[in-house]
């Protein structure tokens, strides 16, 4: 049986992932009206394990994620690039030929 774990720290995912060794990492991009004002956008992470899979969800502060400091862009609504995404896991997780996929498109 499967098992959601949630984890707390972009550290603790990130020491996981190096831990666990997975071909491939996927994040969606959510986006929570939440405020009347603002459109909250966070990043959620899902690192596939054999018996489990860990969910790992960054918020915003300001125009970067808290944790991650990735960009958060701004047109008519607050957004994240998929590439900036790609290439901060990519960067930060130093794993071979790893594959990041967007859960809408994995």
């Amino acid at each position: 049986m499967n098992q959601t774990v949630r984890v707390r720290t972009w550290k603790e995912f990130k020491q996981l992932a190096e831990k666990i060794k997975p071909k491939a990492i996927v994040y969606s991009i959510d986006q929570n009206g939440t405020s009347k004002d603002k459109e909250l956008t966070c990043l959620r992470l899902i690192l596939p394990a054999q018996k489990s899979h860990y969910i790992y969800v960054d918020f915003p502060r300001g125009d970067k994620l808290r944790e991650t400091k990735i960009a958060i862009h701004e047109k008519t609504v607050r957004y994240l690039e998929d590439q900036d995404i790609i290439e901060f896991l990519k960067d930060q997780i130093k794993i071979k030929d790893l594959k990041v996929y967007s859960f809408w498109t994995a």
